[in-house]
């Protein structure tokens, strides 16, 4: 039987959605790694009894281990150390050694402002030093230090407290980890594989009805756990096995595979943004988009690396715009409209010319809440992707959902034609130009 986990998420800011939860699902993959399966991210505000009832709660549920996120500044509101303790059995008491360690970091942090006075800021911060008996200490990344916590008596989870902001949070993990007293609640967890398959081009109830089919046909699915995300346009496929599960596991891969080979795009989990980034890896793509608004461009250069590959982007609205900045003709947005595959050829063509790009991404649509027509309706798109001198594709699609659902999947569309445009190209599978077969509306 799997070892259970929770995670306490702490802070009325994060409970009033003011910031949003990194920490919970990040903490959530660490934990399955470590073997144990995470069975709940709850989120608390900065008061006591609701922080003391979540941990008497995971721990009435036979949790081995919990996380929290949060609560351990110097602030009054930061009770985080303080309610564990009272949950362990443990009294709090000053920690001479760490409250030197915090004075050391705050020197160098308000020598920054010299008007501070540093006897203040050591009072207040002081708070931070005050920790449960006997808890082992985690070395402040900031100014707030990590815990890990075990019961008093003995009898139920060890506690892992660590502070809220992402930066402190995860260094602090691996501290954690290499500590006895959760490598001693780790002892004899299972080790897991995942595998992450992706397709696009297919909806959710195919997948559903994948699974039934696999099912029956004999394959021996209760040794994996099987989850299925709809994200960006794209369907994620997650499976949680353990080693001895890999033949199941590989029979499910070619029972996908075969149903949906031209829909599968990722059997190792590479995003669609990993793989154009390396088919890029020697060329250089410029792009002009109207009603995706620069998220084409953002995700581009959303990686390491980028500027070897991306010259430069348009964001053209105005017809003058396209005109001017990508040297789309005006005479053809007077004659087709500037929502039009024509329209977008010339944007991908024209980006080409005026970055000397070797591929160039044409982008023009309707993303709406308004502005649409019976004719082009709200979310049509038309997309061209072009090589210079080589192949190019054109598609015009219908997108669902409001402004940002279009765009968002409007740049996944982008992306999935840069990818064929490139690969086809290597492959000289790809006309020179655009076929009627190419020329798809839908």
């Amino acid at each position: 039987m799997k070892s259970r986990a929770g995670i306490l998420v702490t802070g009325t800011e994060v409970l009033s959605g003011l910031i949003i939860d990194r920490n919970g699902p990040w903490l959530s993959e660490r934990l399955r790694e470590a073997g144990l399966d995470p069975a709940v991210i709850q989120i608390v505000g900065d008061r006591p009894g609701d922080l003391l009832g979540a941990l008497r709660y995971m721990a009435s549920e036979g949790y081995a281990v919990i996380v929290t996120s949060g609560g351990l500044g110097p602030t009054a509101d930061d009770l985080t150390a303080e309610i564990v303790g009272r949950f362990a059995g443990r009294e709090m008491v000053l920690d001479r050694e760490l409250e030197e360690k915090i004075a050391a970091i705050l020197q160098s942090i308000t020598a920054r402002w010299p008007g501070l006075d540093p006897a203040a800021i050591r009072v207040s911060n002081r708070k931070q030093a005050v920790i449960p008996r006997g808890a082992t200490v985690l070395d402040p990344v900031g100014t707030a230090p990590g815990l890990v916590v075990q019961p008093l008596d003995g009898q139920g989870p060890t506690v892992v407290v660590l502070p809220g902001p992402p930066g402190e949070l995860r260094p602090m993990w691996q501290m954690a980890m290499e500590t006895d007293e959760l490598a001693a609640a780790l002892a004899g967890a299972p080790t897991y594989r995942r595998g992450i398959v992706r397709l696009f081009g297919l909806p959710e109830s195919e997948i559903a009805n994948t699974l039934r089919a696999a099912e029956a046909a004999g394959l021996e699915l209760d040794q994996l756990e099987v989850t299925t995300c709809l994200r960006r346009g794209e369907l994620e496929i997650s499976t949680l096995y353990e080693p001895a599960a890999q033949p199941a596991y590989q029979a499910l891969i070619d029972f996908i595979r075969e149903r949906h080979g031209r829909q599968q795009f990722s059997e190792d989990g590479a995003t669609i943004d990993d793989q154009v980034a390396a088919l890029l890896a020697d060329r250089t793509i410029a792009v002009a988009e109207s009603s995706t608004g620069g998220l084409l461009a953002a995700r581009l250069t959303d990686r390491p690396g980028s500027s070897a590959y991306f010259l430069g982007g348009v964001v053209a609205y105005s017809n003058e715009a396209k005109s001017s900045l990508a040297g789309v003709d005006a005479g053809l947005i007077a004659r087709f409209g500037a929502v039009s595959e024509e329209v977008a050829r010339a944007l991908a063509h024209g980006v080409i010319e005026r970055f000397a790009a070797d591929v160039g991404v044409g982008i023009t649509g309707i993303a709406g809440p308004g502005g649409g027509s019976d004719e082009k309706p709200v979310g049509l798109v038309c997309f061209t992707v072009a090589v210079r001198d080589g192949a190019e594709i054109t598609r015009t699609v219908r997108l669902p959902g409001g402004r940002s659902d279009v765009r968002e999947r409007a740049t996944t569309v982008a992306f999935h034609l840069l990818r064929r445009v490139l690969t086809d190209e290597a492959d000289a599978e790809l006309p020179q130009a655009p076929t009627a077969a190419d020329r798809v509306s839908g």
